[in-house]
């Protein structure tokens, strides 16, 4: 049984309009009573028991395929390795959240910033990161919780409750924690004042994060009778979302952070506030003509908001308390990590550093060719790389193949064990593909959908860095920006020097070739956006690929459907005014199953 997706209300009226839709479908019998929970702000699971005792936990990956992380989840002292009392199927589900709470994600990032680590950016990325740790051990120290809110069963077994309300007492009946600030409401009007009063006064007393209330109608054999949309969205709920949260501080300055392929990107540092639980102090920026536009300067008031979401963002100034004291920015004209001019993007809104060998390049740089949608070295984490940066070892990605154990050893809380490992690790990504090396290496305008291409059409690195622009443009999805990048990449000195060193290392350089795995999307232009529950970017596009489909890098009238994860961005927006049809992952995968009828016959989701 899948587990399934909500859809989202903002406003009373959008709720108002949902249960007008339940209605349409049940008749009046859909008005008979609601139960409410709180949207916490976790990671979904679920958890498998038989005969009461614990046997697997996963992840909710896609809905249909996630991750097994049970010897992580043993470790939650609030997920019970066997039930209390009785009454419970022979062979079941429970699903709920683990979450973190505010005091333990600061304490965490207390601990972390003492041992010279990376911190985390929020609760809920730290939850989820929590659950895939390798070693468990980690886990039971992050001090995880957890809350049910639902039971699957297979088909035909009888559950010992009839509404989700005794659903939930069922459960803290059986040892399982079910999350405060539940209501059962008779009336839609009543599921305005709880939401009312669960934004605008429970929340703020809540230990952990939430971003909205969820609402289910409480009956379940009506529950079963409204159904499910399109396979992966129950009509019987949907999530009441709450208004950003919103700070006004000072801004204190404007800095600037140099990316790994030389982008200048300005943020704001802040006076520190308090925003939904969190202790913001950075925010993005993304461009200086978004500084312009919003009129920021520094020293001005700003509205911070936060949204339920990671990334905080500036609204933009509170006009009315200038001083007059306030300064206008503006971009460096050079590099403020080497002093190389700068140079603007072909769209005039970027501003880059064009030196390939530029300081403030190179942590970003040696990161990202770690990372998992490239080169996929486990154990060689941010902190790791600065260590070796430091200690002279790595001064570009080229050098990582020539640290050795003995170099780990010398280095702080670095054991033999562990040394080891990681040399193994690095040892082992000499094997990527030659598309997961060109994602690496970090060219501009070069991501993974790209690099897929460049890879399948050249086959070796050698052929491609010998391409012409005029070459490289005969790829279908292949426009002139990339192409010019491609080049002006493999004409520099420093990225010879790099290249030369990973071949003396005899790092893979092909691209094998791919087998097709079916025609589900044979003839079908598809473009990813966003980021999806388990498919690396790669690996989508070699999903698509091998069932006979196309990857396209825009949304245009000619595309076929967008799939959309999470962070989606302009391209869903695109799709929606193009009237271009949009999926989640889970439905790829169904498609992929179950290829869809001919356009002679109509579809029965339709």
């Amino acid at each position: 049984m899948p587990m399934l997706s909500l859809g989202n209300a903002f406003t009373d009226d959008e709720l108002a309009a949902w249960e007008e839709r339940l209605v349409r479908v049940a008749g009046e019998e859909a008005r008979t009573g609601y139960v409410t929970e709180l949207k916490i702000d976790g990671t979904a699971v679920a958890l498998t028991y038989q005969n009461g005792t614990l046997i697997s936990g996963a992840t909710r990956g896609n809905g249909v395929i996630g991750e097994v992380v049970t010897p992580n989840l043993r470790t939650v002292r609030a997920v019970p390795l066997k039930l209390r009392g009785s009454g419970f199927p022979a062979l079941f589900e429970i699903r709920g959240e683990i979450y973190m709470t505010f005091d333990a994600f600061e304490r965490m990032n207390e601990s972390r910033v003492k041992a010279g680590d990376a911190v985390f950016a929020n609760p809920r990325n730290s939850a989820a990161g929590s659950l895939r740790q390798l070693d468990p051990e980690i886990t039971r120290t992050r001090m995880l919780g957890f809350y049910g809110y639902s039971v699957a069963a297979p088909s035909g077994v009888k559950l010992p409750f009839r509404t989700q309300w005794e659903l939930l007492d069922t459960l803290q009946s059986w040892g399982i924690p079910v999350a405060p600030e539940r209501t059962r409401c008779a009336t839609l009007a009543d599921v305005f004042a709880q939401a009312s009063h669960v934004e605008h006064s429970a929340r703020a007393r809540l230990p952990f994060a939430i971003d909205g209330l969820v609402v289910k109608v409480d009956d379940l054999r009506l529950q079963e009778e409204l159904g499910v949309i399109g396979g992966r969205e129950p009509r019987w709920a949907i999530a009441r979302k709450f208004a950003p949260d919103i700070a006004i501080t000072r801004l204190l300055d404007i800095d600037v952070n140099v990316g790994r392929t030389g982008v200048l990107t300005p943020f704001a540092v802040l006076d520190p506030v308090e925003i939904g639980g969190a202790m913001v102090k950075l925010a993005n920026l993304h461009n200086e003509d978004l500084v312009a536009g919003k009129d920021l300067r520094i020293g001005d008031m700003v509205q911070v908001k936060r949204a339920g979401e990671v990334i905080p963002q500036v609204i933009g100034p509170v006009p009315e308390q200038r001083t007059g004291a306030e300064q206008v920015w503006a971009m460096p004209r050079n590099c403020p990590r080497c002093e190389t001019a700068v140079e603007r993007e072909e769209d005039g809104v970027g501003v880059y550093c064009p030196n390939m060998a530029c300081p403030g390049r190179r942590i970003e740089s040696l990161v990202h060719f770690a990372g998992r949608s490239a080169m996929d070295i486990r154990g060689l984490s941010y902190a790791r790389i600065q260590q070796l940066i430091d200690a002279g070892h790595v001064a570009d990605v080229g050098d990582i193949y020539s640290v050795t154990t003995a170099d780990l050893v010398g280095l702080d809380r670095f054991a033999k064990r562990s040394a080891e490992q990681l040399t193994a690790a690095i040892a082992q990504s000499k094997t990527r593909p030659l598309s997961r090396l060109i994602n690496a290496l970090g060219i501009r305008h070069v991501g993974e959908g790209a690099s897929q291409l460049l890879a399948r059409h050249f086959g070796t690195m050698e052929a491609l860095a010998a391409a012409t622009e005029k070459q490289v443009l005969e790829i279908p999805g292949i426009g002139e920006i990339i192409a010019s990048a491609v080049v002006a990449f493999f004409a520099d000195a420093t990225a010879q020097r790099v290249l030369a060193k990973l071949r003396e290392q005899r790092v893979n350089f092909t691209e094998p070739r791919s087998e097709s795995a079916g025609d589900a999307l044979r003839g079908q232009a598809i473009v990813i956006t966003g980021t999806l529950p388990t498919l690396s970017r790669s690996d989508a596009t070699k999903l698509v690929e091998s069932n006979g489909g196309r990857i396209a890098s825009s949304v245009s009238k000619s595309t076929s459907f967008v799939v959309a994860g999470e962070d989606a961005g302009t391209k869903l927006e695109k799709a929606r005014d193009l009237g271009i049809e949009t999926i989640d992952e889970a439905e790829l995968f169904r498609r992929i199953r179950e290829p869809r009828a001919s356009d002679d016959e109509e579809s029965p989701d339709r």
